[in-house]
């Protein structure tokens, strides 16, 4: 089976992440799974929008297996890989409609690089067996860049309605250029627009960029409220404007 990748990558504070989370909502209702969630964010929080208890991450099981390693209290009858792979199997998370991997962070000081290299292992060893693998990446696209994460099918660009966030996101679009990461799809979506609409200004910037804008999701006050009350915002009813909106982006996208 071919695994279809979906990245969801923009700055922070435009509703990348909840936006991701709605995909996801979309695929598991669409019956398109089985599908593979990956949290590529050190700073994870995909899981609340979806409703997910994570009780493990990567970063907390490297800890771990360091502290281990320090106290030497690896099973003496496990290899210092076996015991590797028995701990990061615990990492994925199975739920109804798909499963879920958690970067998270590492203790301290220093790069990801180990925790990144953790996650490519995991991702490798997993991919295959998914219809649909679903990316929440961090702003800076360090796990595309690096090579961390597979080829990605279709690349979704996420900004607010605003002529900074688009700019934000022309220079991601830039960037992916530049590294000739040469996604199969790459479209931008624009979150939070009042009434669904943008500002003429705001055209005029995703032109300049030379952004492929498949869709346009409005201000839902629905979602605000959703999130202040700790419910997952990927969870707003079918009918609420968002998820509408959602529904005809997905389907331009032929997802």
């Amino acid at each position: 089976m071919a695994t279809h990748t979906i990245a969801v990558a923009g700055k922070g504070g435009v509703g990348k992440t909840t936006t991701c989370g709605m995909i996801i909502d979309y695929l598991c209702k669409q019956k398109k799974g089985p599908i593979l969630v990956v949290d590529a964010d050190a700073n994870s929080n995909l899981n609340e929008v979806l409703g997910v208890e994570v009780e493990t991450t990567l970063g907390d099981i490297r800890e771990e297996m360091a502290r281990a390693e320090q106290k030497g209290t690896v099973p003496a009858n496990m290899t210092k890989a076996d015991y590797a792979e028995m701990k990061f199997g615990l990492a994925l998370i199975e739920e109804d409609d798909f499963d879920m991997l958690v970067m998270g962070r590492t203790q301290g000081k220093g790069c990801y690089c180990f925790v990144n290299g953790v996650l490519k292992t995991q991702i490798d060893k997993y991919a295959g067996n998914y219809r649909y693998m679903v990316i929440d990446n961090e702003a800076g696209l360090e796990h595309i860049s690096r090579g961390t994460l597979p080829h990605v099918d279709t690349m979704l660009l996420i900004s607010d309605c605003s002529r900074r966030g688009v700019q934000a996101v022309g220079r991601i679009a830039e960037m992916i250029r530049e590294l000739e990461l040469k996604p199969g799809t790459m479209k931008l979506i624009v979150n939070r627009a009042p009434g669904g609409v943008l500002n003429a200004g705001v055209m005029e910037e995703i032109k300049r960029y030379d952004l492929d804008l498949v869709g346009v999701l409005p201000q839902d006050e629905l979602v605000y409220e959703y999130d202040c009350e700790g419910k997952p915002s990927s969870q707003v009813p079918d009918s609420a404007p968002v998820k509408q909106a959602l529904g005809e982006i997905m389907r331009k996208l032929g997802l």
